[in-house]
């Protein structure tokens, strides 16, 4: 997945600002070693390094850590894969907003990796899509490639039950302290171009390789079916569904 870091953080500027009460959750110390993983540009990484503990950031996009640099030179930043990422020390605390689900093709690795990243009773404190999670937008999707005769997309992200991801917690080493699952209807202010702008951002990859006269007619028709259930008079929502939980290595 190649990431506009730009359009990231002009238009979808709720992902980090969701995070703040994650990182409340998290209540990172002065002194405290976190990693961020996931990191994006770096916004919530500053929150937790602003509170006193000393963050690592760690992003598998080398556009969003090369602007999280940009935004953050105070900040350490490095590009890494949440299934195999390694640290030279053992860390307090691991941190993930909104990026789980991007490694969802081995979930268990990247669990393993993080606790290999914790010290005994390290936190491993996150948010991630949960099942359900853009049920509407993810149909429309996938009904228009169907109508246009395309393969079924395949779709990149792992949006868990809490009693699937509970049990992962807990098969790989972990004591899950806190579970939380709920649904967190979002709108999306900077999305003129309603579920297609959603499209273009979070599942560019599923439009690389299309004839270039099919992608706007495709995305239209996303926007056709995903309306009746995401489009208000206000303006489009998000059908998020999100999984918080917060685990102990043991």
């Amino acid at each position: 997945m190649r990431w506009n870091a730009r359009a990231y953080d002009s238009s979808f500027g709720y992902v980090s600002a969701h995070g703040a009460p994650l990182v409340d959750l998290l209540d990172p110390q002065p002194g405290e070693r976190v990693v961020d993983l996931g990191c994006g540009t770096g916004t919530l990484t500053a929150e937790i390094s602003s509170r006193g503990a000393r963050v690592l950031g760690i992003d598998g996009s080398p556009a969003m850590i090369e602007k999280a640099l940009a935004l953050h030179p105070g900040l350490d930043f490095i590009v890494g894969d949440g299934r195999d990422f390694t640290v030279a020390q053992p860390y307090d605390a691991v941190f993930s907003n909104a990026a789980l689900h991007w490694m969802g093709r081995e979930p268990d690795a990247v669990i393993s990796s993080v606790r290999q990243a914790l010290t005994p009773g390290g936190r491993f404190v996150a948010e991630m899509g949960g099942a359900g999670n853009c049920a509407a937008l993810t149909a429309a999707l996938s009904t228009a490639w169907r109508e246009h005769g395309l393969p079924e997309p395949d779709l990149p992200w792992y949006f868990p039950s809490p009693a699937e991801y509970a049990t992962r917690l807990e098969q790989g080493g972990f004591t899950v302290r806190l579970l939380e699952y709920f649904d967190r209807p979002t709108p999306l202010d900077e999305c003129p171009g309603g579920a297609a702008d959603w499209v273009r951002m979070f599942a560019g990859s599923l439009l690389q390789g299309l004839p270039a006269d099919l992608v706007e007619p495709l995305l239209r028709r996303v926007n056709e079916l995903a309306a009746p259930a995401l489009r208000r008079e206000t303006g489009w929502m998000a059908d998020y569904v999100r999984l918080r939980f917060a685990a102990v290595r043991r």
